[in-house]
Formats: C-alpha cells, structure tokens, sequence
C-alpha cells in the first residue's frame, strides 16, 4: 500500500506546491483589509490582506510601490491586484502585488474618522496646545511643492501685504510620498540654529478626496503636534478638511489665506504709526496749551 504512495522531498514538495497554485490561479484581484503594514527601507510594502478569520500575506516591491498615489495604513479596504505563489522558506502562499486600488470612499472616510478619534482622545487636538501666530515674524517657512501656482500665490501675497524672507522646503504634496517629505521639512525647519522661521505654512492646493489624502497621514499629525515652531494648515478649499487642519495651530482656507495668516498689512502698520504719532502731537500740544494759561 505504502508503495502506491507519493514520495517527495521537502524542496520537491515545495515546488509542486508552488507550481500547483500559480497555474491554478494566475493573476486575480482580491478584496481586503490592510493589517500589519509596513514600509521596508528597501521601499517594499509588507501586509496582510484580510476578512473575518481569514489572512492572506501580501507583498508589493518598490517598482509597483512608487506608482501608489494615496497613503496606506491599517485598516484601510483594498482590491489587491497581483499573481498568487507561495514562499517555499515558510511553506505559506501569498499575493505579489502589482496594483492597489481603494475600495470606496467610504472606507476611507471610516479608516480617517477612527484616526480623528483616536488622537483626538490623545489630546493632541486640544486647543491648550496651540500656540500663537507671531504678530511680525522675520522668517516664514514653507512646505509646499517648488513649482506650481501655489507657491507663487504664496510669495506674490507675502510680497503685497510686507516683504519678508520667504524658505521654502520643497516636498511632494501628493502620493504615498508626501507625507514622509512633508514630516521631513518639519523636523529641517525646527532644527534649524540659523534663519530658524518663527511659523511655518504647509500648503497645497484644492484636489481630490484621494489627492489630499496625505494629510491625514498619522504620523504627519504627531509631527505638527511636537513642532516648536506654529504651524499653519493651508490645505485644498474652505470646504476640504483634513486631520493636520485639526492638529495644527491655525487653519487657512486657502495657501493664499495662509500667507495673509502669517504677516501684518505693512502698510496698514505705517497708518497706525501715523495715528499714533498724530496723537503724541496732539497730546503734547493740548498739554502745553493747557499749562501755558
């Protein structure tokens, strides 16, 4: 009987099993939930896919990873699109991903809204953390793409209301990128002993839901949260919301309400001087007047 038996070796049976499932599925699209992610310093994405009790590992190389234009974290629903195979080493099977599409709005707007509630059960979008604007800073910082309207719109209203030193940390302001670059001008600028701005603006402007969906990124929020240096949230339309909006110490509608945020109208300043030299001469005058009777 035992003869009739397959006989393999561990490596043999390995391969078969492979084998076996690659030509038995091929490429497929599968529906999830993202758990236990992490980004390797190689660029590599490693997950789990999984629904109810079942989990599927998941892996997508750097190539595949760059063209991913929204931020990926745990809990977020995804279709994963990819061939199946199995690592021999640990005798498990698994999606190589080439593809990662978003499965509705909806679960986006879920994974944010427990995100909001969990830091802002942490306390750190309490108003007792905000700090104050400066009335007449020397330095503004600015994290925003390099090209663009945006930071021209910037500069241009800076320039109108009263010129000061602009620098600028140019960063993605879109895709799986933006959020560590945008983190990266942060900790630049706080860090910085020389030119050190006194506020800084991160700034974009209006987009799809998905375009600014890195500003809702966790790790974003806790690095606006520990910033020395106030910060202001220009971000999208008066009607776009994102979690840094909240974290941070002033909200602008616009990256043009931002620049106006951050800097006096000089000339608005030299009227006051005016008024209040007119007044010191008029107090010293009435003064006089009144003692010389």
């Amino acid at each position: 009987m035992s003869e009739n038996i397959p006989q393999f070796s561990v490596a043999e049976f390995s391969k078969a099993i492979k084998l076996t499932i690659e030509n038995a599925f091929g490429y497929v699209k599968i529906n999830g939930e993202i758990t236990g992610f992490k980004r390797a310093s190689s660029g590599h994405l490693y997950f789990n896919l999984k629904e109810d009790n079942a989990v599927l590992t998941a892996v997508c190389f750097r190539n595949q990873a760059k063209d991913i234009d929204f931020e990926i974290a745990d809990g977020l629903q995804i279709c994963a699109l990819g061939k199946i195979t199995s690592y021999e080493g640990r005798s498990n099977y698994q999606i190589i991903v080439d593809k990662i599409e978003i499965a509705g709005i909806g679960a986006i707007l879920e994974m944010i809204e427990k995100r909001r509630n969990k830091l802002a059960k942490e306390g750190l979008f309490d108003a007792v953390y905000k700090k104050n604007l400066p009335f007449f800073p020397k330095i503004i910082g600015v994290i925003t793409s390099e090209t663009g309207a945006v930071i021209e719109d910037i500069k241009h209203r800076i320039l109108n209301r009263c010129p000061l030193h602009l620098i600028l940390y140019p960063s993605a302001v879109q895709g799986d990128k933006a959020p560590r670059e945008i983190i990266a001008g942060i900790k630049y600028f706080n860090s910085l002993k020389i030119n050190r701005p006194e506020v800084l603006i991160i700034a974009r402007g209006g987009g799809s839901f998905e375009d600014l969906l890195p500003f809702n990124d966790e790790d974003l929020v806790r690095e606006v949260f520990k910033s020395d240096i106030p910060i202001i949230s220009a971000v999208g339309h008066e009607t776009d919301f994102t979690l840094i909006d909240f974290v941070a110490d002033a909200r602008a509608p616009t990256p043009t309400a931002g620049a106006e945020f951050a800097t006096p109208v000089l000339e608005d300043l030299k009227n006051n001087f005016k008024n209040l030299e007119k007044n010191i001469n008029n107090s010293n005058d009435n003064y006089f007047n009144k003692n010389q009777l």
